[in-house]
Formats: C-alpha cells, structure tokens, sequence
C-alpha cells in the first residue's frame, strides 16, 4: 500500500513535518505541491517554502503554482493514487480531488468542525479552548468540510501560546499519519459526516486581529487574544504614537480603578498593563524599530518614560 503514487500538498514548516513523516515511513511520494517561494528581508533573496527545501533534499519533483487552477494538469500528469494535503494555502480544483483513486485527505489542526479555515491554531488559543486536537479528513470542494477519518485530542494549557501549541500539534499530527495512512488506503476506516451546526471559522489572522484593545476586550480576553498570536504574526499595541509587541505575557484578575491601557509601573520583572478586570504582566517586548528585550531593560530606558501613559 505504501508504493501507490501520492502528490503531497503543502507550504509551511507545519506541512514540512508531516512530508518528512510520510518520507520515513517510506511512502512513495511522486510530487510536492507549494505555495511560491517569495522574496524576504531588504534585498528581497527568494527564499524556499520548507517543503520545497525538504522535497530539494529526497529529489522530490516540486510545482508551485501562482494559481493552483490554472496549472490543474502540471499536477495530474503525476498520475496521483492519493493526495494529502496539510497546510498548503490555496482551494484545490474538483479536477484534482476527483482524480485520485483512493481520494484525496488533508490533516488538519483542530477539532473540526471547530475551526475550519488557514488559522485554527490561532483561533483555538485565541477563543479560549481548553482542548483541542487534529483531525484527518477527506477534502471536499467547501473548505474543510469533509467526512473525519481520525482524530486526536490534548488540553490546551491556561497559559500555552500558538507556538507552543503548534509544536505539540505537529508532533500528534505526525503520529495520526503514521497509525491512520495504511488503514485510511486499505479502506478500513469510516468517515465520519461534520456536524455544520457545529462549524467555527478559524480564518487567516487580519492584519486588524493582530492589534490588542485594551478598551474592549476583557482580561482573560485579552490574555487569550495575545497568547493566540504569539509568536506570530506577534500582537501589539499602539502607545503614544509608537507600537510596542507583546512577546510574553501572563494575566492576573484584579479589581482596580485604572483606565484599560494603562502603563501602571514595572514590578516583579514585568510591565504591568491594566485591563478590565485585571492586569496584563508583560515580561518581553518590542519597541517599535527595536530589538526584543525583557520589560526590565525596556524599563531602564525608554520605559521609565511610558508610565502612566495609555494604550489604544
């Protein structure tokens, strides 16, 4: 079963991983499909998508489209059996998912129908689960809607970031293809139909979501909001004209009389922020056109300055 001719389609260091578990089990991996390498830094120097550097190093064909759909029959003249997909980044044509004999199947991170969408580890911490997990299903032409295969659950920590949280998913996802991908070819798993009253969109993170509002969210809102996104894209908020990242955070609920946004002081190695409801301790951050550092070395500089000011 490992010899049928697979097309994997992915983009990100998440995808990467599971391409690299599919090599070491010794599927017979014809082709990788990628999002376009892009250009990064100053001097714009292309830099590859992980997959394709991984794919580079087994010699594994590589086609990145600009538009999937216009390069349908780059892809089929591969002769697909099976397409896996994971993190890749653009809608696959019908023309594709009707051609393989054994279908095509996307590893995904999270619970579906919770979070469907291109963020659902973002959304997962930002919405304040408490678990989560990964789930192997058949692609459909409506995103990540098709029958569950398998699945897998873990807690989500109180405190976990979306960094923290992605490197446990990886390693849940990697053994879902590897105890599910045999079984799934020789036809002895069941699907298992969403529940669409169910469905929570876990879209790309806007550049608008990326921005921290003190005066709206509530504490543990907030907290969730800033853990969601760190360590990318990094949230921020905006403070006397200048954004300031927030790198690492902790929450505590209190009462207090101070306005949301406010810069209280530096104490225990944190800057601390109020809140509705409480304190934001923020203890790494990064000034706008400065390096990340630790609130006490932003509080012997440009910090001792911030007090009592407000952020947006």
């Amino acid at each position: 079963m490992k010899q049928i001719r697979i097309i994997f389609f992915g983009t990100t260091e998440f995808a990467s991983g599971i391409l690299q578990t599919l090599i070491d089990e010794g599927y017979n991996i014809v082709a990788v499909v990628s999002q376009p390498d892009k250009p990064v830094g100053r001097k714009h120097t292309i830099q590859m998508t992980p997959t394709h550097v991984l794919a580079d190093q087994y010699q594994i064909p590589v086609i990145q489209p600009d538009f999937l759909k216009e390069h349908v029959e780059d892809v089929l003249r591969y002769e697909p059996e099976l397409i896996l997909t994971c993190a890749y980044g653009q809608f696959v044509p019908v023309r594709i998912l009707e051609y393989p004999r054994y279908g095509c199947i996307n590893v995904h991170p999270s619970l579906l129908p919770k979070y469907r969408g291109g963020a659902p580890i973002h959304h997962a911490v930002m919405g304040g689960e408490t678990e989560t997990g990964v789930s192997l299903i058949q692609m459909t032409k409506a995103m990540d809607a098709g029958d569950i295969y398998a699945r897998v659950t873990t807690p989500l920590g109180k405190d976990e970031t979306m960094a923290e949280l992605n490197q446990r998913l990886l390693v849940l996802s990697k053994q879902l293809v590897k105890d599910n991908l045999e079984d799934y070819i020789a036809g002895k798993l069941v699907g298992e139909p969403q529940d669409d009253n169910k469905v929570i969109l876990g879209l790309n993170i806007t550049k608008e979501e990326e921005k921290v509002q003190f005066a709206v969210e509530n504490v543990q809102t907030l907290y969730n909001h800033i853990r969601g996104l760190i360590d990318w894209p990094m949230p921020y908020g905006v403070v006397d004209g200048k954004r300031i990242k927030f790198c690492k955070v902790r929450m505590r609920k209190e009462d207090h009389q101070a306005r949301p946004g406010e810069i209280l002081g530096f104490k225990n190695h944190a800057m601390e922020v109020a809140s509705i409801g409480g304190i934001i301790e923020v203890y790494e951050l990064q000034p706008e056109g400065k390096s990340r550092m630790t609130a006490d070395a932003y509080a012997n500089g440009a910090g001792r300055n911030m007090i009592g000011k407000v952020f947006e």
